[in-house]
């Protein structure tokens, strides 16, 4: 199968994890071994990855070094070719006979998207709420909770067209690995006179990995992370996993926009307009999602018309 591969930050880095490289490497690494053994299994993938921890550090750094710090889309590149390198470099020393490449990809968003006003997508460390409080103060954040900690949240319009798709799909019909939409892709507009400006955003990558699963025709949208399903009545006694779901008995917006939201909206798209399978679940169960036995999968449901009718 022709798979989209969605890296959850979180599982490049674990929640409350240090952002060093040596951390960031060792789960790259633990996460190319998975890749190669979906490979391995005789699946096409297509690879994107989160930058929430990452991004937010480097928006951190920017701001500690100049008066201008650079803008979010700059900061989204930049992201996105340190995890892109380090994926690539990890993947290409477990699977040496394989072409890889990463590529920086664009993402046309709207400028009206309401998204610009209200602030939804987390990046950076965790605080506690007195530290989130402070800085948000005295740096113009807008913070929410996160769990039990809170984090600095951003604008995180919806992505309307991949625009290096076209490439994209010349590297996969060539058997190329392709490491693309890294951190949801540069956020970008179209601009008076014609061509495309950057914006201060940061696109949900498991809404852009379901454009991209899209516009390359893939047979699954696999999004991995640091949780085994998705699960009704979270944080209540009531708590029960999900397994097989039909499009038409969830939603995105029954689950909390700043992690499990996107994740269940960017399933049940892909799975509603193309009626082929989307999947959720640990890095580490992988295959086995793939394979149907863990996870949640979310499948379109299929009308049964009988003669006559």
């Amino acid at each position: 199968m022709r798979i989209v591969v969605a890296l959850g930050g979180n599982a490049l880095l674990h929640r409350g994890e240090p952002m060093t490289a040596d951390n960031q490497r060792a789960n790259v690494r633990r996460a190319a071994a998975v890749l190669a053994d979906l490979i391995g299994h005789g699946h096409t993938l297509i690879i994107t990855h989160g930058n929430g921890p990452q991004v937010g550090l480097l928006a951190l750094q920017s701001a500690a070094s100049s008066e201008t710090p650079f803008p979010l889309d700059v900061l989204d590149a930049e992201s996105a070719g340190m995890i892109g390198y380090v994926l690539q470099q990890e993947l290409g020393n477990v699977l040496p006979e394989k072409l890889l490449a990463t590529l920086l990809t664009q993402v046309k968003v709207d400028p009206r998207d309401p998204a610009f006003v209200n602030p939804t997508k987390p990046i950076g460390p965790v605080y506690d709420e007195a530290t989130a409080r402070k800085l948000a103060t005295e740096r113009g954040w807008k913070i929410a909770p996160d769990n039990d900690k809170w984090r600095r949240v951003v604008a995180s319009p919806k992505p309307l067209q991949i625009l290096e798709a076209q490439v994209l799909s010349f590297l996969v019909e060539r058997g190329v690995i392709v490491i693309c939409v890294g951190g949801g892709g540069i956020p970008v507009i179209e601009v008076p006179g014609g061509g495309f400006a950057g914006v201060e955003a940061v696109i949900d990558k498991d809404l852009a990995s379901s454009l991209l699963a899209r516009q390359l025709q893939a047979d699954m949208l696999l999004m991995l992370t640091d949780v085994e399903a998705v699960y009704l009545g979270w944080g209540t006694a009531r708590l029960r996993p999900l397994r097989h779901v039909f499009t038409s008995d969830i939603s995105g917006k029954d689950f909390s926009v700043g992690s499990m939201g996107p994740k269940v909206a960017a399933a049940t798209e892909f799975a509603e307009v193309t009626g082929k399978p989307a999947a959720i679940g640990r890095l580490e169960d992988a295959v086995s999602i793939v394979d149907g036995e863990r996870g949640t999968l979310i499948h379109k449901r299929c009308v049964i018309k009988h003669a006559g009718q």
